[in-house]
């Protein structure tokens, strides 16, 4: 049994004894890289991440992971794990500290004396002393992680607050621990006045009072707002938002293969009935739960699903390097990850082309689907019927994009804002282009537009037999409202719901994004 440290310095413990782990800083944070993702890494990601082309980073990764075998694996269990194109740290007899800590606050009634103990534990830095400034990517995940730890901090500090089985007199401490780790939550600065208040400590009260006036204020957030009294409302509230973003690390991320050998990565996480999500265009297994596009909506869906999603051929996780990429099989892969995964009926869910996917794959396999939905559909590609215009029109971009794939290109950038998402910020575009580059090559996005093209399941709508819904932005700028309409009226009983939203890709801040979430477990349920 392994027992790891990552709050404070990294340590690894077995049999009560500390094991030396290798000198170089980026070895190890390799491990703990490994240790906190738990999930499948390319090996060029990884020399991407640590290492600058200069280094010989192959040669470099090969050295780091000779080191780290001999302190995580032994003659009985092999916990790092590679092949030639991946590595992972296998979760095989290991506690993680951070990981055992989230766990625990999942589960309701803790006492007051354990979660004071955690809250002590989480004050420590994550990782103390692994930071690599010139890896700026590394370096950017380890910041979310420590504020992932902070969030965690707060939120023991707010249990604690609104804890029953304290008195007044000692919860003031955890409410001014909450205000400190979240400074801009209204609530923790509403519930700190008032327990000042109440404890009589008026001239604290007041000094704070004008404090977070001007902090709120010059935030823009709107200020004053009334300290809620429902303290058990408030606490099941906070224990819902623990372990958000930890929910990826429990996604289990396996690989079949096509007919054709190619190799297609698929991730599951969550419990409950199955809900799978057809594969489209841009997704990346290790990377989507980091998305302000996608991420919010997976963590809803995998809170009351066993929710399974997988990267298309050539991007994400999936081999890039293949030779066909074409609507047949987009739904064969659909076909290979559902047999692998032994799923006899579930819903199916289908966004942009993968709505076109979804569509064939309920025309074929009827009785597997309990309920289809698709989102941001089209059922003819760009190529059918259409005008010289558009053709000449289309070809521009695809030839925009070989040359501008990933970079911080204006004119690029401009055809996502205006049709894609016309609502994004300027640093959610930079996020898209940063994304791009990381999910599949300039030469596959070329060839995935082409394919895109040729989609027609025109002919298949009207032999849909299971219950349909179809979603819409009301303000789609790349697929517009009417192929939405168009596909419900030729479905029979097909069900249409539209979004007050401009977004072909919603964004995760829009609450269009609660309102389709909404409409997909209203729709399951009811069926």
């Amino acid at each position: 049994m392994l027992t790891i440290q990552t709050l404070g310095e990294l340590t690894v413990h077995s049999g009560g004894e500390v094991l030396p782990l290798p000198a170089s800083k980026k070895t190890r944070a390799l491990l703990a890289y490994l240790l906190l993702t738990m999930r499948p890494h390319r090996r060029d990601r990884l020399c991407e991440l640590f290492w600058e082309v200069p280094d010989d980073p192959r040669g470099a990764l090969r050295w780091s992971l000779s080191k780290l075998r001999r302190v995580v694996n032994d003659a009985v269990t092999e916990r790092l794990v590679a092949d030639r194109e991946r590595v992972r740290f296998r979760d095989v007899d290991v506690e993680i500290d951070i990981r055992a800590i989230t766990t625990r606050l999942e589960q309701r009634g803790l006492g007051v004396e354990e979660l004071c103990q955690i809250a002590v534990r989480l004050q420590e830095p994550l990782l103390d002393g692994i930071d690599l400034p010139n890896q700026e990517q590394f370096q950017s995940w380890l910041t979310a992680e420590r504020q992932d730890v902070l969030n965690l901090g707060s939120r023991v500090a707010q249990r604690l607050a609104l804890h029953a089985d304290l008195p007044p007199g000692q919860t003031l401490r955890w409410y001014k621990a909450w205000l400190a780790a979240d400074p801009f939550n209204t609530q923790a600065g509403a519930q700190l006045l008032f327990q000042l208040r109440q404890l009589g400590q008026d001239a604290e009260a007041a000094a704070l009072a004008r404090e977070l006036a001007v902090r709120f204020r010059n935030a823009g957030i709107e200020w004053p707002v009334k300290a809620s009294t429902e303290r058990r409302r408030d606490q099941r509230e906070s224990e819902t938002l623990i372990g958000a973003r930890q929910l990826l690390a429990r996604q289990t991320i396996q690989f079949c293969s096509a007919a054709d050998g190619v190799r297609i990565a698929y991730g599951s996480v969550g419990e409950g009935p199955p809900l799978v999500k057809a594969a489209n265009w841009l997704s990346h297994l290790e990377l989507d739960w980091d998305a302000p596009i996608w991420s919010p909506l997976f963590r809803e869906l995998a809170r009351d699903h066993f929710f399974v999603r997988y990267d298309e051929r050539g991007n994400g996780l999936s081999d890039w390097d293949v030779s066909d990429i074409s609507f047949d099989v987009f739904v064969t892969d659909l076909e290979t990850v559902v047999d692998a995964l032994g799923l006899e009926r579930f819903p199916l869910l289908g966004i942009s082309q993968g709505a076109a996917v979804s569509i064939e794959y309920a025309v074929r396999h009827p009785e597997r689907v309990s309920h289809l939905i698709l989102f941001g559909a089209y059922a003819a590609g760009w190529r059918v019927d259409a005008s010289a215009e558009i053709n000449k029109e289309r070809e521009a971009v695809m030839t925009l994009t070989e040359t501008g794939w990933g970079q911080d290109n204006p004119a690029y950038r401009q055809i996502f804002s205006s049709t894609f998402m016309p609502g994004a910020t300027v640093q959610e575009l930079h996020w898209f282009n940063e994304f791009q580059r990381r999910t599949t090559s300039p030469e596959n996005a070329v060839r995935f537009l082409s394919a895109f093209g040729d989609i027609d399941v025109r002919q298949q709508l009207g032999k849909v037999r299971v219950p349909t819904l179809v979603i819409h932005s009301m303000g789609d700028q790349r697929i517009p409202v009417s192929s939405g309409r168009d596909i419900a009226a030729s479905i029979p009983k097909a069900e249409f719901v539209s979004l007050e939203s401009d977004s072909h890709l919603l964004l995760g801040r829009e609450a269009a994004s609660q309102a389709f979430v909404d409409a997909v477990r209203r729709f399951i349920r009811k069926m």
